[in-house]
């Protein structure tokens, strides 16, 4: 069968008829959406697998909590969802769920998989066979903050992978005044509300919708959205406390997935299958979870995975999965399977899984496959993996519980605004081998000699030997509190260096003398001055440009009546000189230097070299180009 035919297969595929904008608008709007179509579908379709992501703080978890009536995120810390968690919603559970839009037309998916990333950094290394694993995703935006710094970031790797999104504008329950509807239709709820509810709502869309405008993409309440998939996207108001709009986000992504990624949703017999997490779990030793997109995973098939030596080749012990609704991280009994089809998330146990990696492709070895082969495509995952590691050798290493935040931690790290280089990384705990690795940097770059272990302990003997040797162990169960922890240090250290240097610093400046404002003609000389370019500091070394003949350090400058330490281009200051030579030598004005001389800093080879390795953020452009050209005054190589 062909499934790419044209005409009107998207009608037939959506059990619930046209996805129409005006047929959502007029039946959501009296809690109804009714199926045009039925019987049973002739197109075999995968569940679609969706990705939440957004800003810390936004509800993504709880957005998930509240379809599944579970609590993960109390057992997180900080209430950020820190390793990527799956749940397989069943298609009898979204009908139960969307009860309240009389939607109980026989869906065209199975189900729908919903991972929980950590924030969009583990949303870039899930990857399938290096296509996006997830089909689309849910961006959660907090209707009172509105667009922030890692919704701005999810955005804009959403648009690099081409992935359909659907925006979910979470907390509409803080709306001043807000009558909790619990679990009913948005526009039921709404309809609920007072005056000036409703006009705070709309006030605070517009300023979303504005936002988003902003960052090139068009937005529309979904149930009015007349151009869904082609160019504008969907806001579907919500509250993750009380429900409201979770069922028109359940409905609107199942049925929307299914009527414009039916070619995508296709079901193949080829496995495709990603790994998600490595973990070791009481009774089962080490296990993957891995997310099933395509095919069929059996008891005893022999599998090739990506590991930190190489290509792992080993064979299923066992399929497991958690109970339905629950999510593959939450402790709890599960369920044992000769068998699973996709799609599915799937806790494997097999032998030598201790060094494998997430992110990365799962691969089955059948009778005719060529295992040298897919040996070759399973090392090429590990090569981008290691790409994250800093190739010459400077940098701090990187401690995590598991793969997967091992994995979100070296991305966060990687980001323009972090920017920290890593040497070396390991898994589990921080033991004395970890420590001894990270003190090579002792002789290279002091600040690197540090661990960032994360939601992991620190062996005694570890600590001990840190101590002792002076490297640094910062520890955090959230990645970028291990960030701060780190900046924090670092920052420290550039304070304690520039202390060191203070008294040899010298920063550029370029004064001319302000006629009538030469208040003492000998040491120490007091003038008016104008600075023409850079920063006057207090200690700075002056001398006169024409003839480069020293007068002295800046010891006082004073600006309207007050003292200051600099002054900067544009200025006008006076300024005290104090004589660096003996009394003899001692400089003067009108003998030694007149009104139309200019004063500049003296710098030196030594001076430049101290502003580039401490002060380099402190000097702007222009403040370098004045750099350059007392080089060439000075003539210093």
């Amino acid at each position: 069968m062909d499934n790419r035919k044209g005409g009107n297969m998207d009608s037939k595929i959506l059990g619930h008829g046209h996805c129409d904008a005006h047929v959502y608008e007029e039946e959501a709007a009296d809690g109804r959406i009714s199926e045009e179509t039925s019987g049973r579908s002739e197109y075999n379709l995968r569940s679609p697998i969706c990705c939440i992501m957004g800003h810390v703080d936004t509800g993504k978890t709880k957005l998930l909590d509240c379809i599944r009536g579970t609590n993960v995120q109390e057992g997180e810390a900080g209430g950020i969802t820190q390793q990527i968690g799956a749940t397989y919603f069943p298609a009898e559970n979204i009908r139960k769920r969307t009860k309240e839009l009389k939607a109980d037309a026989n869906l065209k998916v199975p189900g729908l998989l919903v991972i929980d990333t950590p924030g969009h950094e583990s949303f870039a290394s899930l990857r399938s066979r290096g296509s996006g694993l997830c089909d689309m995703a849910i961006l959660v935006v907090d209707i009172m903050h509105r667009l922030e710094r890692q919704t701005v970031e999810s955005l804009n790797l959403l648009k690099m992978r081409n992935t359909n999104f659907v925006i979910a504008l979470n907390k509409v329950d803080r709306l001043y005044g807000w009558k909790a509807c619990d679990n009913a239709s948005i526009v039921k709820a709404m309809k609920q509300q007072s005056r000036d509810v409703q006009s705070e709502f709309r006030m605070r869309l517009t300023q979303v919708v504005t936002e988003f405008k902003e960052q090139g993409i068009n937005t529309e309440l979904y149930y009015k959205n007349r151009d869904m998939g082609k160019g504008t996207f969907s806001i579907v108001p919500a509250s993750a406390i009380s429900g409201e709009g979770i069922p028109d986000l359940l409905l609107l992504l199942v049925q929307w997935t299914a009527k414009t990624m039916a070619e995508r949703l296709t079901y193949s017999n080829e496995v495709q299958c990603t790994v998600l997490e490595v973990k070791v779990v009481e009774g089962h030793g080490t296990t993957i979870d891995v997310i099933l997109v395509n095919g069929v995973l059996r008891d005893g098939d022999q599998i090739v995975v990506c590991g930190m030596q190489g290509p792992i080749v080993t064979s299923i012990r066992s399929l497991l999965t958690p109970d339905a609704m629950k999510e593959l991280r939450v402790k709890g009994s599960y369920e044992h399977h000769k068998e699973i089809k996709a799609v599915q998330g799937i806790k494997i146990t097999a032998q030598g899984l201790e060094h494998a990696i997430t992110g990365t492709s799962l691969y089955v070895v059948g009778p005719d496959d060529d295992m040298e082969g897919i040996k070759e495509a399973v090392k090429g995952d590990m090569r981008s993996v290691m790409s994250r590691v800093d190739k010459c050798g400077e940098g701090v290493y990187v401690q995590a519980s598991t793969l997967g935040s091992l994995e979100a931690l070296l991305e966060f790290l990687k980001t323009p605004e972090v920017n920290i280089p890593v040497s070396g990384i390991g898994i589990g705990n921080v033991h004395k081998k970890d420590v001894t690795i990270a003190s090579v940097m002792l002789e290279k770059k002091k600040e690197y000699a540090t661990i960032l272990a994360f939601d992991v302990t620190i062996a005694h003997d570890a600590k001990e030997l840190a101590d002792k040797v002076g490297v640094k162990i910062y520890t955090a169960d959230i990645i970028y509190h291990l960030f701060n922890q780190f900046k924090a240090y670092i920052d420290n250290l550039k304070e304690e260096k520039k202390k060191l240097v203070a008294e040899e610093v010298v920063f550029p400046c370029k004064l001319k003398i302000i006629p009538n404002c030469v208040f003492n003609k000998k040491d120490p000389i007091v003038l008016g001055v104008e600075v023409l370019e850079g920063i006057a500091k207090v200690g700075t070394p002056i001398c006169i440009q024409q003839s480069l003949v020293d007068i002295g350090r800046i010891a006082f400058i004073m600006n309207k009546d007050k003292s200051v330490d600099s002054a900067k281009k544009g200025q006008q200051v006076s300024i005290k000189i104090i004589g660096s030579n003996t009394e003899k030598q001692q400089k003067m004005f009108g003998r030694h230097f007149q009104l139309e001389g200019e004063l500049v800093s003296k710098i030196s080879r030594r001076s430049i070299d101290i502003l580039k390795a401490n002060y380099r953020n402190d000097l702007s452009v222009e403040d370098w180009k004045l750099v350059v050209k007392l080089k060439a005054i000075f003539n210093i190589q």
